[in-house]
């Protein structure tokens, strides 16, 4: 007889209010084809945990303020040990009520915090993941760039044989992989090329623990931004959501300093906009989530961040 199906089902609490359609959104316009897809309000992907492979499905509970995690395949065995990065990757561990008493205070954000008031910061699964698909997006937009990412899956990454699921059949290419497989003509400039296989094989060699929470959070930022071709961007885009640093600010993010602007035209200078953006400190990544929401919500789409 074949052996049973392996899972396993994990509970992660969170505090509310808890936007689980919006942050689906977000990971929806940035969902690599062919490794994660968002179905019918469910969050789904292919994950490997210490060498065991699975399929992770992710939904809102339908009751309780919680989201249900379900684990199938041999990596189902770790679902106590994956709880905690996964209420990461969703923001789970984020209290909304002082984020909310702090920045509502302002009467920029007042009126933001009011229409989203459940709003988080999407995380990632995988810091190297997230920081190639970083780089790959370098002024290009976002529709572009999931383009770009789900052709370097197909060329470097590693599908998964009688997967049931089409959607998640694929794992992302690992730093050893990216680092050599011919990119040309994948639909990016010569420099932006070299600058991402640069990172994979620092990445692979151990230069760059860009997966290390052990490492102090300035010295991943200064490593990561020491690279050729990662500028500051990159590397506060990669903070607020891959190291979970709620007070990370790309500042020189076209759509946030428009966003500034269009409030205070004074405020043309990128120091002048900094020091503006002080008073949200320690919730400056809640701010950019927010600025860059009322433009999805304006427009209907996932163009920026």
């Amino acid at each position: 007889m074949p052996s049973e199906k392996q899972s396993a089902i994990r509970e992660l609490p969170f505090k509310p209010p808890f936007d689980w359609e919006r942050l689906l959104r977000f990971f929806s316009g940035r969902s690599t084809a062919g490794v994660e897809a968002v179905e019918n309000s469910v969050y789904l992907r292919a994950i490997e945990w210490h060498g065991d492979a699975g399929t992770l499905a992710v939904s809102r509970h339908p009751q309780d303020n919680a989201l249900i995690a379900l684990l199938e395949g041999k990596v189902s065995r770790h679902a106590d040990a994956l709880v905690a990065p996964l209420s990461r990757m969703f923001g789970l561990d984020a209290d909304p009520q002082p984020i909310r008493r702090h920045l509502a205070a302002d009467p920029w954000l007042a009126p933001l915090l009011k229409e989203a008031p459940g709003l988080r910061v999407p995380g990632a699964w995988s810091a190297f993941e997230l920081i190639v698909r970083t780089i790959v997006g370098q002024q290009v937009s976002v529709k572009a760039a999931t383009t770009i990412v789900g052709r370097l899956v197909e060329r470097a990454g590693e599908r998964i044989e009688h997967h049931a699921h089409a959607a998640t059949s694929w794992r992302f290419p690992t730093p050893g992989a990216l680092a050599v497989v011919d990119l040309t003509a994948i639909g990016m400039p010569g420099k932006r090329v070299a600058a991402l296989q640069g990172f994979a094989h620092a990445v692979e060699i151990g230069d760059v623990p860009v997966d290390a929470p052990e490492v102090d959070l300035a010295d991943r930022r200064k490593t990561l931004l020491a690279l050729p071709g990662i500028g500051p961007w990159t590397v506060e885009y990669v903070a607020m959501r891959a190291w979970r640093d709620a007070d990370a600010w790309p500042a020189s993010d076209l759509v946030l300093m428009q966003a500034i602007t269009s409030r205070d035209p004074a405020l043309l200078k990128l120091a002048h906009q900094r020091a503006r953006a002080d008073a949200w400190r320690p919730w400056r990544a809640y701010v950019a989530m927010h600025l860059w929401n009322e433009i999805a919500d304006r427009t209907g789409n996932n163009s920026d961040g």
